[in-house]
């Protein structure tokens, strides 16, 4: 089903705050609580409403680094996409994998303490990853700008 200018309104306020009251929401979108809760609803059923979450902070949390690493892998068979993907979507560091087109394979975004603790994880994980021929890391010097949000 085509979102609506009052469904668009829904998923804007809620990516900004996602733990608003039903009552608050409908409020703040001129809408009557209980239509607002059956739109929450069928957004929710449909899936452009897949879960809500608590966002961290990553500094808070003892995890101020942010490392990019491009992989290349030695083929694009189906079977070692599947293998690598399946393998480190086990590693908990990894927030992000991305299937890439262009020079590199994927582009993982990992989180770590410090540029030790990043060692750890490439020595424990990063270079028993399926399939690996190359892999080149990037770290973040400063976050300048960053969102879940997406444009609605």
């Amino acid at each position: 089903m085509a979102l609506d200018e009052t469904d668009r309104r829904i998923l804007r306020a809620l990516q900004k705050d996602g733990r608003m009251s039903n009552a608050d929401l409908a409020e703040s979108i001129h809408l009557s609580p209980s239509a607002c809760h059956r739109r929450v609803q069928r957004l929710e059923g449909e899936g452009y409403i897949r879960g809500y979450v608590a966002l961290l902070d990553s500094r808070k949390m003892e995890l101020p680094t942010t490392v990019f690493v491009e992989i290349t892998l030695a083929g694009q068979a189906e079977d070692l996409l599947e293998t690598f993907e399946t393998a480190v979507a086990r590693i908990p560091d990894v927030l992000e994998c991305h299937l890439m087109a262009g020079t590199a394979d994927y582009i993982l975004k990992i989180v770590a303490e410090n540029t030790d603790d990043f060692a750890r994880i490439h020595r424990q994980h990063l270079s028993r990853l399926p399939g690996v021929m190359q892999m080149q890391s990037s770290f973040a010097l400063r976050t300048v700008f960053k969102t879940t949000a997406l444009p609605v």
